[in-house]
C-alpha cells in the first residue's frame, strides 16, 4: 500500500501555520495579551510541525520498507 498518512497531515499543518502566522503578523496589535502573539508563535510551530511531517513523507517515498 501506498498510503502515507504524513503527507496530508503534513499539508494540513502547513496551511494552517501559514495562515495562522499570516494573520499574527498581519493583527500584531490586536491579537496580543500581555504583550505575547500567540497566533504568531503558535502559526510558526503549526508550520515547523507540518514542514517536518512533509519532509518525512518525502524521505519515506526515498527509503520504502523492503516488505
Amino acid at each position: 500500500m501506498g498510503l502515507d498518512i504524513r503527507w496530508p497531515i503534513g499539508l494540513m499543518f502547513t496551511l494552517i501555520g501559514v495562515l495562522l502566522t499570516g494573520f499574527g503578523a498581519i493583527k500584531k496589535s490586536d491579537s496580543t495579551s500581555i504583550d505575547i502573539n500567540i497566533n504568531l508563535i503558535w502559526g510558526v510551530v503549526l508550520l515547523v510541525f507540518g514542514v517536518l511531517m512533509l519532509l518525512g513523507a518525502m524521505k519515506g517515498r526515498k527509503n520504502p520498507p523492503k516488505a
